[in-house]
């Protein structure tokens, strides 16, 4: 588009094929980016643009329907946000949750550089009993608690990462909801079932060679919700995933280790642990047990 052009187009185009929002900038000097891809009941934005103001307004919030909420985070700058009487200054590497069903305000005063998450209400309301209190406060990349645990694993999130997930989907938007309702809450609830952590790590055991294995999953064989599970592991400082992956190369470095088995090949021992794709084991033992499969074998 013509230089003069772009302001115009990038709020005619966001709010035709997006959310119906306003915004005001240099419009001689403007340019912006948004590229987004699905990640299950997830939507994963990427922003990058000039510097600008975004605001919605009850006529914008009219014109759709839209029953969805945000989780924001500005990689390079400082910014604002406000909703619901809340105003915060945000800081690089920080996140919020806003309401797409009530007017917000943002301000990007160098240019958004935004990873935004967009979340299902009917989805968030799985893990957040009232979204609307957490609304315009920050959740701080540098605090001690579950803030700075979700800003750290949604800060990497890219539309590119939603189209070739590292994995499953499920488990992914699960792993989030979690730290979300962990941030939200403060300290993880004790488990309304006794001994559900301990029964959990049995059920991953047991089934760890499935590949795509989901918390919906391992929940439905222990006989409670996918919340519960996931905060009665958080509660042990165990998430689900990384709970997951440790069993899965443990097991995977015992049959590595057993003379008995060095006629299976490493990527068949990768499958035996749910890991179907040769390279992403060996990258993976690499990561997290310091050698590739071969040099686990004692193989020169």
């Amino acid at each position: 588009m013509p230089a003069t052009q772009r302001l115009d187009y990038w709020v005619g185009a966001i709010s035709e094929g997006f959310l119906a929002m306003e915004a005001s900038g240099d419009a001689h000097a403007f340019h912006g980016e948004l590229v987004s891809a699905p990640l299950g009941p997830v939507g994963v934005n990427w922003v990058q643009g000039a510097a600008h103001r975004v605001w919605r307004t009850p006529r914008g919030i009219a014109r759709g329907g839209q029953r969805v909420a945000y989780l924001l985070g500005n990689h390079d700058s400082a910014w604002r946000v406000a909703q619901d009487g809340r105003d915060a200054l945000m800081r690089p590497g920080d996140f919020v949750l806003v309401d797409a069903r009530r007017p917000y305000r943002f301000d990007f005063p160098a240019g958004p550089s935004t990873v935004s998450l967009e979340l299902p209400l009917d989805w968030l309301a799985r893990w957040v009993a009232e979204p609307e209190a957490h609304t315009a406060q920050p959740f701080r990349a540098d605090s001690a608690g579950w803030s700075a645990a979700l800003a750290a694993f949604a800060r990497p999130w890219r539309p590119g990462m939603a189209t070739a997930p590292p994995l499953p989907a499920e488990l992914l938007a699960d792993q989030l909801g979690a730290l979300l309702s962990l941030a939200c809450c403060g300290a993880p609830l004790a488990p309304k079932l006794p001994g559900l952590a301990e029964r959990a790590h049995g059920v991953l055991r047991e089934r760890l060679a499935e590949p795509g294995l989901t918390a919906a999953q391992v929940a439905a064989d222990l006989g409670c919700s996918v919340r519960s599970l996931h905060r009665a592991l958080a509660a042990a400082q165990t998430p689900f995933a990384p709970l997951l992956m440790a069993e899965r190369l443990a097991v995977a470095q015992q049959m590595l280790a057993n003379p008995a088995l060095r006629h299976v090949s490493a990527s068949e021992i990768g499958r035996r642990v749910g890991l179907l794709d040769a390279s992403h084991f060996a990258r993976l033992c690499r990561r997290h047990l310091g050698l590739v499969p071969s040099a686990l074998r004692g193989e020169r």
